[in-house]
């Protein structure tokens, strides 16, 4: 009895040692050491993909750079006559572009200002200093371009089958596009559509796509540009000084993601002037074209006075930085002083230029991204 008992309890406790072992055993391999499947051992797994590794900063998409270019004209001004007034007549062509990873334009916008102030004989201004401008985009069949047209196409037409012409292609592309001796397109793709002037769009496009950075847009953010222009600094000429005819333009590239907020934005102005004596004759060189305030940088003029120590290009640019990741309602909510100067305090430091007109170009800009 006693040698069946020991047996017995011999086999209990071999038993209990195999069960035992083998709990701890499977308890410790699955805790540690999981069995790879195989999507964990591909390259996707550890390695990257392309478009991982040149999103933008917000993880949106992949990076893309936003271009604005600016080329102004006022050769086409002229002094008072007996019987006609004299002219300010400054044509600012404006191209906003977005451009991809691999150097082609993914979206295009082309406008311009078309400013004409005029001015008698006598030396004083006959446009009202309070006018607003209007684009040609603005204008649309109020331009008048369309009786003239022999295809029946307005200018905004035009411009915008231009600009979805120029998508998809490279720099290299764009200035490759064949014109006669008019400088209108030849190829048969565009001749349907297109009959205006292009010399003047393909220059502003090429400075546009050079002038590409990136600063935060992502493929997929609409585009956008706004042009507001005044001439709120005209003043009439004097015996003692000359009169101006100022066509002051405020132009804004924006992008923004499909929340609404801004993923990047630039901003730029220039001042076309012509100066005019008190007989009305233009007393400057209209052939010089002017150049816009970033273009300008340091010779503009602003840094001896300001209170900052800084330039117009480095406040646009600190102005248009602030405005990134805002909804255009947030940035029409930015506080500012009587004189239109930023009050808040994030802003104080870097930026105290009027910026009224700027948020106004931005609202433009942004609204204009829809269409």
């Amino acid at each position: 009895m006693r040698k069946l008992s020991a047996l017995l309890l011999s086999l209990a406790l071999v038993v209990v040692m195999i069960t035992g072992c083998g709990k701890a055993n499977g308890t410790d391999d699955n805790a540690t050491t999981p069995t790879p499947t195989a999507d964990a051992t591909t390259d996707d797994a550890v390695e990257p993909t392309d478009d991982a590794t040149t999103d933008d900063a917000s993880g949106t998409g992949t990076a893309v750079k936003t271009g604005l270019a600016v080329i102004n004209d006022i050769s086409s001004s002229k002094s008072a006559a007996a019987d006609e007034d004299g002219l300010n007549q400054t044509n600012s062509t404006v191209v906003a572009v977005l451009v991809g990873q691999d150097g082609k334009i993914l979206d295009c916008k082309l406008d311009v200002a078309q400013t004409k102030i005029n001015f008698s004989k006598e030396g004083k201004l006959t446009t009202p200093a309070e006018t607003v401008f209007k684009s040609k985009q603005e204008l649309g069949t109020d331009y008048g371009m369309l009786s003239a047209s022999g295809i029946g196409k307005e200018w905004n037409e035009q411009a915008n089958a231009f600009a979805d012409y120029v998508t998809g292609k490279t720099l290299d592309e764009v200035k490759s596009i064949a014109v006669d001796e008019e400088s209108r397109p030849t190829d048969a793709d565009l001749s349907s559509s297109v009959t205006v002037h292009i010399n003047d769009y393909l220059a502003a496009i090429e400075k546009a796509v050079t002038n590409a950075q990136e600063i935060g847009a992502a493929d997929g953010d609409k585009l956008g540009l706004g042009i507001i222009t005044n001439m709120e600094h005209s003043k009439d000429a004097t015996a003692d000084a000359a009169g101006v005819a100022q066509a002051y333009s405020y132009y804004v590239v924006t992008t923004s993601d499909a929340a609404g907020k801004i993923t990047s934005c630039i901003v730029d102005a220039s001042q076309g002037v012509v100066n005019f004596d008190a007989s009305g004759s233009i007393t400057n060189d209209v052939t010089v074209a002017p150049q816009t305030k970033n273009e300008l940088k340091d010779a503009y003029g602003m840094k001896q006075a300001s209170g900052i120590g800084k330039e117009w290009y480095e406040q646009a640019a600190a102005f248009a930085q602030y405005t990134v990741g805002k909804t255009v309602d947030e940035v029409k909510g930015i506080s500012i002083s009587e004189e239109g100067s930023p009050t808040e305090a994030d802003l104080t430091s870097s930026v105290t230029v009027s910026v009224d007109s700027i948020i106004a170009t931005i609202e433009k800009a942004v609204a204009n991204s829809a269409q």
